[in-house]
């Protein structure tokens, strides 16, 4: 049984009210191999456009991925936001045009010339200036409209969250959930914000942490070289780690020839011998431990299906 809504638009148009409808369905989806799907279900009968009667499209949620970009953390919970740092470039999905061509968009945030203003102030007006991009997007970028239009930005933990307005099966290709900030120019902001050192889903996706089997005896003191089964794509000056699965180690590599790794046994606290440990590369990861899936209650997927039609409806009549 589906579940109605109603919504408002409360500053602009406070007493029209329009209906939302959440319900569950199931079709067959492209490339399902005719396997049926259960799926969520957003519908509403208000229009876009009031005026020329636009129907506004129903909207399916099959997958729980919504891609994202954050700022590290460490530069604090205020920020003295001015004239000469207020500015940054934000891309989500696969948007190709942009402000100066690359697929950013410039925007600039409201400051108070060098004042101190606080995360979860600036991340509200971050978002609202990211979702007015969605009526100013370029043609090429136009089927992007609901990822801007529907993006959401909070300040948590010290870090702020830009995150797609769309839910889609993968962090990466065409067809990516993906959200992006970098430095914009002029004034940038996004040294003073901390994405600079920024971490988001599509980059940590494609990381690929590759393992394999150590067949040399490795020891203390001993040969400089560990010879493994298959090839891990590790590179001179690379981390690595070897295990047995009791000790470890962290070394770094200081060549790599084939299937052949050489390194400074002297730094070894444990020996490790053959077809008896593994070796594994070590690559960027993520300190929140488990960013990837946003989307992880039912009432989140709620409230984001209703939030992409909310944002579609013309409250004006």
């Amino acid at each position: 049984m589906a579940i109605s809504i109603y919504t408002q638009d409360l500053v602009n148009y406070p007493g029209t009210v329009k209906r939302v409808s959440i319900d569950q369905s199931s079709l067959v989806t492209q490339g399902s191999e005719g396997d049926e799907s259960f799926v969520g279900l957003f519908t509403t009968s208000a229009y876009s456009n009031n005026t020329s009667n636009t129907a506004i499209q129903d909207y399916y949620i099959t997958d729980l991925k919504m891609g994202w970009c954050k700022s590290s953390g460490l530069v604090g919970t205020s920020f003295a936001l001015d004239t000469g740092s207020c500015n940054l470039a934000v891309k989500l999905d696969t948007t190709v045009s942009g402000t100066s061509g690359d697929g950013y968009y410039d925007i600039t945030l409201e400051h108070d010339d060098g004042a101190v203003i606080l995360g979860e102030t600036i991340a509200n007006d971050m978002e609202t200036k990211i979702r007015a991009l969605a009526d100013n997007l370029n043609v090429a970028d136009i089927g992007f409209k609901l990822a801007y239009m529907n993006a959401s930005v909070k300040f948590t933990g010290g870090k702020f969250w830009v995150m797609s307005g769309s839910v889609n099966k993968y962090f990466t290709g065409a067809n990516k959930t993906a959200a992006d900030v970098k430095a914009a120019d002029p004034n940038d902001a996004s040294v003073l914000l901390g994405f600079n050192l920024k971490q988001n889903s599509e980059d940590l996706k494609t990381q690929e942490i590759k393992e394999a089997l150590v067949t040399t005896e490795v020891t203390i003191s001993g040969v400089d070289t560990m010879t493994i089964n298959s090839n891990i794509g590790a590179v001179q000056y690379d981390c690595l780690v070897i295990t047995d699965g009791t000790n470890s180690d962290y070394f770094q590599a200081t060549d790599v020839t084939d299937f052949v790794i050489t390194f400074d046994a002297d730094l070894l606290n444990n020996s490790y011998n053959a077809n008896g440990a593994k070796v594994q590369l070590l690559r960027e990861s993520d300190p929140d431990a488990d960013p990837t899936i946003l989307l992880n209650t039912i009432d989140s997927v709620c409230k984001h299906g209703i939030k992409t039609l909310v944002n579609q409806i013309d409250y004006s009549s």
